[in-house]
């Protein structure tokens, strides 16, 4: 446990179980304990602690004797620990004291309270009552880690000695011999060294950790020879390492070299063998989309089997840089020179191969583009192909810009078309650069012929679509004039309503006298005036649909309609405003007649006796009375009064006062007469 005894002796501590005892392991164990310390600490002798409280009698006895044959000389005292009061009768047939001559050390019983007296408690365990710190199997996980150390560094020393003074023999035939059959050691040096420095700073850490100011003892000290012995085999395993790796190195050196001769080799005769060949073969661009895919796609099985090639280039490449670096200066000639050569071959198939890349990229984009533009110029012929039956001005707006851009939009495709083909055109011109030999002209000739072909041939498609566009677009605008003519006919229908509608609801009022109904009616000629032209506008815009419509061999859908609305609405409102000038004139006679006879004299004798005239005025004032009532009746039979039932009311009552204002100038004139027969 790491304890000491009052003379500075080792303890080793026996405890026995209820279980059956094997003395052979427990004499093993015995051996394998004692020869752990120095002989220094031998000779100090060792207190046995064998604790008995668990045990029986006979099994004490026999483990007291057996100390006798494995550590008589070592063994100073040996403290039974027994229980309490159960051997007592036993102890009687059997006194160790008596046999102290025989066995060579002192026996005694003792409980486990009294131990005490013949250690010191810190230097017991807490099973026996002290207080030194133990964990046996911490302890025995670091022995075995110590003893694993010891043996597999003990083994490697072996190894690498022989390794490396197979390394130094004379001849170059034995030194190959020895390293091939001893080049690997049986365990990583690196892991034994690891662990024996993990070890080593376990024990320093042991040695000097202690607890409230003292050292702690441990069986692992430095008196038990495991710190020398670990820095010793350290020591010596680093230097045979060390000589061990330069031993490695040398031989590593000398195998990469011949390796990467090798392998330069056959990345070179691959190179300028089968991969140049398969270049050889590939010089078509495709006639289409498709096709130029497929040869990319074949292009990339090309550039994936030489990628393996690259990838060893690279990786020989970094070798040689760190072969050069190394500065041996017996290998430099030869390293440069394969470099030189590796990268030549290299460079050379990689720009091969970059430049068939670039080709066929190019010939896919220019069969993309040239797609592209043959669809649109396919739906720009479609959309020609239809006959236009827009609903109205502002579709065949819309249809009409919607042509525009896609004309456009066919010429900035002819435009890219065209830089496509050049570019690509300009890139199968150099291709010969790139021919190893071998004549492409009939390839070359074949690739320009397909490229100039299809260019020509959008070109002339092109050209066809815009003579279409240009007949489209004009029948287009006389469309839009059209529908424009139709939509203003049909507003000037709409006004002309809008005139009747005014005229009835709002041209109500005959005036109060002459003057204002005078000045009504010169409105109202003007009104008519303004109908009249709308009129006549309407009818223009009809006529102009008629010529529009034969120019474009249609029929219009609306002016069939128009025509007959625009004849009906003035023909309504030519008889409202017949009606309208017939109140009025009659109105104005009306106010005349009557501001005549109530402006008259009473002296004026000759006016007194024309009767009759006050009979006329109350004659037309009835007629007119009789007209408002009287609604305007239309060709097909509907009807339409002035404004609201009121507002007649309201124009018939002021026609009423006055006609009552002229009965009663009428009466006035009649009582002179009466009175001057009597007087």
């Amino acid at each position: 446990t790491g304890g000491k005894d009052r003379r500075s002796g080792l303890i080793l501590t026996i405890p026995l179980c209820l279980e059956q005892t094997s003395m052979d392991e427990l004499s093993v164990t015995l051996d394998y304990l004692l020869s752990i310390p120095s002989e220094k600490c031998k000779a100090r002798g060792f207190t046995v602690i064998v604790d008995g409280r668990k045990s029986q009698w006979n099994v004490v006895k026999t483990v007291v004797l057996m100390l006798q044959n494995v550590v008589p000389a070592e063994v100073s005292l040996v403290c039974v620990v027994k229980p309490d009061e159960f051997w007592d009768k036993k102890v009687t047939h059997f006194c160790f004291w008596k046999e102290k001559d025989r066995l060579g050390f002192e026996v005694i019983l003792v409980s486990a309270n009294k131990l005490t007296r013949y250690i010191e408690p810190c230097q017991l365990t807490e099973d026996f009552g002290g207080t030194l710190t133990y964990d046996h199997m911490d302890w025995l996980n670091k022995r075995l880690v110590f003893e694993k150390f010891t043996k597999e560094s003990t083994s490697l020393l072996d190894e690498l000695a022989l390794i490396n003074n197979g390394s130094d023999k004379g001849t170059q035939q034995e030194k190959e011999r020895s390293i091939d059959l001893n080049f690997l050691p049986s365990v990583d040096p690196e892991t034994v060294l690891q662990t024996g420095h993990e070890l080593l700073s376990e024990l320093q850490q042991r040695r000097f950790n202690g607890s409230d100011g003292g050292v702690s003892w441990s069986p692992m000290d430095d008196e038990l020879l495991a710190q020398p012995q670990v820095m010793k085999l350290l020591d010596s395993l680093r230097e045979q390492y060390t000589r061990y790796q330069e031993v490695c190195r040398q031989r590593s050196k000398r195998t990469q070299l011949e390796e990467i001769q090798q392998k330069v080799m056959q990345v070179v005769n691959w190179l300028e063998g089968p991969g140049s060949e398969q270049l050889r073969t590939q010089w078509g661009i495709g006639d289409s989309i498709r096709a130029s895919q497929a040869l990319q796609q074949k292009h990339e099985e090309i550039e994936s089997q030489h990628s393996e090639w690259f990838a060893v280039y690279v990786e020989l490449n970094q070798q040689i840089a760190a072969l050069l670096n190394a500065g041996d200066e017996e290998d430099l000639v030869e390293l440069k020179a394969l470099q030189q050569q590796l990268s030549d071959v290299c460079y050379r198939q990689a720009s091969q191969l970059e430049f068939r890349q670039n080709l066929l990229q190019a010939a896919l984009e220019f069969h993309s583009v040239a797609q592209d533009l043959s669809q649109q110029l396919d739906g720009l012929l479609g959309m020609l192909c239809v006959d236009v039956a827009p609903a109205d001005g502002a579709s065949i707006q819309q249809t009409l810009k919607l042509l525009e851009e896609k004309l456009k939009s066919v010429d900035l495709g002819l435009q890219g078309l065209r830089e496509k083909g050049q570019s690509l055109l300009d890139q199968i011109s150099n291709q010969a650069s790139w021919a190893y030999g071998k004549d492409v002209t009939i390839e070359n000739k074949e690739n320009v012929d397909h490229i100039q072909g299809v260019m020509e041939d959008m070109q002339l498609r092109k050209q066809r679509c815009e003579d279409m566009v240009d007949v489209r677009r004009l029948k287009m605008l006389q469309m839009v004039q059209l529908f424009k003519c139709e939509e203003d006919a049909a507003q000037a229908v709409e006004w002309l309503s809008e005139l009747l509608d005014a005229l009835l609801k709002t041209h109500i009022r005959l005036g109060d006298d002459t003057q204002e109904t005078k000045v009504l009616l010169e409105k109202h000629r003007k009104f008519v005036d303004v109908a009249q032209s709308t009129y006549d506008y309407g009818r223009q815009l009809l006529q102009a649909t008629v010529v529009l419509c034969q120019s474009l061999r249609c029929t219009s859908r609306s002016s069939g309609d128009t025509l007959p609305r625009l004849n009906r609405v003035w023909k309504q409102f030519t008889l409202t405003s017949e009606e309208r000038v017939h109140r009025l004139e009659t109105a104005v006679a009306f106010h005349s007649s009557a501001e005549k006879i109530l402006q008259e004299c009473p002296e004026q004798p000759e006016a007194l006796h024309e009767m009759e005239q006050f009979d006329e005025i109350e004659t037309v004032g009835k007629s007119l009375l009789d007209r408002l009532t009287v609604p305007v009746v239309y060709p097909d039979g509907s009807e339409q009064y002035f404004g609201s039932p009121s507002d007649m009311a309201s124009a018939a009552e002021h026609i009423r006062e006055k006609m009552k204002l002229v009965s009663l100038k009428k009466q006035q004139l009649r009582q002179p007469e009466a009175t001057t027969p009597e007087s």
